[in-house]
């Protein structure tokens, strides 16, 4: 049996419903409104990857990811990266998996863009994502990106 989980593309049909997802109030300051990050992706269209996650036919979260973007384009040391740039699971859906499946889809596609490690910031707060994506693998890098952690999840 297939599973009803899949990622589907913005479009006309279900911008108001990906606009309308909304975190759980304590996760706010740690992940923006999928609004910003459309609007984020309209002018980012060369980087930017949006995508709804959708359980059967229910929207429950949003996902952008990034390929080929370097964090520091001055600093030669600085390397193209793939990864996960917004990640929202709706406030009534979390702890079903959905984040765990985003992340598998995000690092999926960039192994298929032959890519080998997923990057992702997270902000450090009481109710952060921290412990999320430590227990998926991810590891600090000891960049910040902002006032973000910069991680890495090598794959395999």
């Amino acid at each position: 049996m297939t599973s009803p989980l899949r990622l589907e593309k913005i479009t006309p049909d279900n911008v108001l419903a990906a606009c309308a997802l909304e975190v759980r109030p304590e996760q706010r300051e740690f992940a923006s409104p999928v609004a910003q990050s459309l609007a984020e992706a309209y002018v980012h269209q060369e980087i930017a990857w949006p995508r709804l996650i959708v359980d059967g036919e229910r929207v429950v979260g949003f996902l952008m990811a990034f390929f080929g973007v370097r964090f520091d384009p001055a600093d030669p040391r600085d390397r193209p990266r793939d990864g996960l740039w917004r990640l929202n699971i709706a406030a009534g859906e979390q702890g079903r998996g959905y984040g765990r499946f985003a992340v598998r889809a995000v690092a999926e596609e960039v192994r298929r863009r032959g890519g080998t490690r997923v990057t992702t910031t997270w902000g450090l707060g009481e109710h952060g994502p921290q412990g999320f994506y430590l227990g998926l693998g991810f590891r600090p890098t000891g960049e910040l990106s902002g006032d973000q952690v910069v991680g890495e999840l090598d794959l395999p």
